[in-house]
């Protein structure tokens, strides 16, 4: 497996620190808003890289952190007259309904940086110890100079960064690429007892302590959105080697933004729209497949008409599928015959396409591509024609659907049968049909047209969908 590693800008083949094993962190949520459809890229794409992983036998730890205090969940918590708290869990909570209905698992442990405090407290006092950080009036800053390989992950020299840093002459940083470790407590703000006073956690030093207490002090892959390698991740890299004194992560991975008329989607350009917005027009299946359509690390541009293809990719895999159920229900009995257990093992090439393309720097969009020539081959084989038997149409469900829950495609399962009234015609249809009054089948049927409902006649049966 090659991954294109951030760090040194090129593929490189995996190789796990613990053999079998995957420790992998990813950055979570700010919670004091809705994720909008930019935000749903990373957490999408990590949870499908998590899933192949554990396909190809890795047992993988993951963490994916709650960013539950920051000045956006306290501004937004003056301006609805609650607490902070208040309004992380709210929005901890409309996390999980969104990221749910978009068929995210759950990573190994979600922490929340209010509840390692302590561990953050740890290792800025060992940053201080090592000369890596200072205390100026109940702040502690990193201090950037000292730490020699700052700038390695975005590939700039620290001096172009020094140029580009915010000047403030009240600044009392040492120097303005400085970065906030800690942060004196401000009247009416959340606050916790620390060596330098009441304060709180500046946002970088929350994953270098969470990532340190749950998966060590060298992980595998560290992801997120591109947007967050500089400054957040160089600033992780700065404090957690400073203060370990290893190498932090062996594969940086960053997604592409979700851009809105070639620009990046974001909310403080106010060009986003929520996921349970787009959800709403969309469906949440359709948003997934639209994410997953794409290399993770392309920008991709969001449309209304690029997600109605996504939608109608998700009608024929679920079709597809839907097909596959009605021969594994009415195929011929009895073991394949030798022709199709040729068919069903010539299949396995799919099998390896797929894994070639996410072998290959986790290509999404060209695994997808193998599943729908996989599909193209299965709609031959498995087919009213072909008289399949239910045990080559059970071998060919088997391994579209191990393909398809590798990237978590959804399919439309069917919600609504037939009302009693329906049913009623559908068999009245087949007693029609039994005693050949055409006449009378083909009057049910366009009953039941008119009612949305298509019957298609096989030699296994009859079919019928909504339309």
């Amino acid at each position: 497996m090659k991954i294109f590693n951030d760090m040194d800008m090129q593929l490189e083949e995996f190789q796990p620190i613990e053999p079998g094993k995957v420790k992998m962190y990813a950055c979570g949520p700010t919670v004091y808003n809705y994720i909008h459809v930019g935000n749903a890229r990373p957490i999408v794409i990590f949870d499908v890289l998590r899933r192949y992983f554990e396909y190809r036998g890795y047992e993988v730890t993951f963490v994916q952190n709650f960013t539950d205090v920051d000045d956006k969940i306290i501004n937004r918590a003056k301006e609805e007259d609650v607490t902070s708290d208040q309004i992380a869990e709210k929005y901890i909570a409309e996390y999980w309904k969104d990221v749910t209905a978009l068929g995210v698992r759950p990573a190994t442990v979600h922490p929340k940086a209010t509840e390692n405090i302590g561990p953050i407290i740890k290792i800025v006092k060992t940053l201080i110890e090592k000369g890596y950080a200072y205390e100026v009036n109940g702040d502690v800053y990193y201090r950037t100079l000292k730490f020699a390989g700052y700038g390695k992950l975005s590939h700039q020299p620290i001096e172009d960064l020094q140029s580009g840093a915010r000047i403030d002459v009240s600044d009392v940083k040492e120097n303005p690429l400085d970065f906030a470790l800690w942060k004196a407590a401000k009247p009416g703000e959340p606050s916790w007892n620390s060596p330098w006073g009441a304060g709180r956690p500046g946002w970088h030093i929350e994953c270098s302590a969470m990532s340190n207490r749950y998966l060590g002090k060298t992980i595998d892959i560290h992801c997120g959105g591109s947007d967050l390698a500089f400054p957040h991740h160089e600033n992780e890299i700065a404090q957690s080697e400073a203060a370990n004194g290893c190498k932090f992560v062996n594969y940086w991975m960053h997604n592409g933004f979700i851009n809105v008329d070639n620009r990046k989607m974001s909310k403080s350009l106010g060009n986003f729209f929520t996921v349970r917005e787009a959800a709403e027009v969309y469906g949440y299946d359709c948003i997934r497949m639209f994410i997953l359509m794409s290399h993770y690390r392309s920008p991709l541009n969001y449309s209304g008409e690029i997600l109605m293809q996504a939608k109608a990719a998700l009608e024929r895999l679920s079709t597809a599928k839907d097909n596959l159920d009605f021969f594994c229900r009415n195929g011929a009995d009895g073991e394949m015959t030798a022709a199709e257990a040729e068919t069903l093992a010539s299949l396995g090439v799919y099998r390896q396409k797929f894994c070639d393309a996410m072998d290959d720097d986790f290509n999404t969009a060209d695994a997808i591509s193998a599943i729908f020539e996989l599909v193209r081959e299965i709609n031959s084989a498995v087919s009213p024609n072909a008289h399949p038997t239910k045990a080559l149409a059970e071998g060919c469900r088997a391994l579209y659907l191990e393909l398809s829950d590798v990237l978590g495609i959804p399919f439309a399962e069917k919600k609504d049968e037939l009302t009693s009234e329906q049913e009623a015609l559908f068999n009245a249809r087949k007693d029609a049909r039994k005693a050949k009054n055409w006449a009378e089948s083909d009057r049910i049927r366009d009953e039941l047209k008119a009612q949305g409902i298509l019957v298609e006649d096989t030699p296994q049966g009859m079919k019928w969908k909504r339309v």
